[in-house]
């Protein structure tokens, strides 16, 4: 199985940035498509924002235009920059990677905590 191991959480202040990185460790066939989830107390785990190995994104209504996804396809490492922080987006952020051909796979990070204070 694929493991993603995550970092750069943390404790900032609203209207502050934040960026988090997510890289697969050991040799793995590509991804199809990576992501990044976030998962606030009493809320069900909600999509943030994805990328496809083209290139192709996708954000959440609430994220587009503060927060940006990229990746780099020499290591399948992901990136989420994330601006303009709000209290709202407080959450365990994790990191998923989906292959969708064989081999195929669907991997999570462990997940990292990201606290906006007001």
């Amino acid at each position: 199985q694929v493991q993603l191991v995550e970092s750069g959480g943390g404790l900032v202040q609203a209207g502050g940035s934040l960026r988090l990185s997510c890289a697969v460790s050991g040799r793995h066939f590509s991804a199809t498509v990576m992501g990044w989830y976030r998962q606030a107390p009493g809320k069900q785990r909600e999509l943030v924002a994805t990328v496809t190995i083209g290139g192709a994104t996708n954000y959440a209504g609430s994220v587009k235009g503060r927060f940006t996804i990229s990746k780099d396809n020499a290591d399948d490492t992901v990136y989420l920059q994330m601006n303009s922080l709000k209290p709202e987006d407080t959450a365990v952020y994790y990191c998923n990677a989906l292959r969708t051909i064989t081999p195929q796979y669907n991997s999570w990070g462990q997940g990292t905590q990201v606290t906006v204070s007001s």
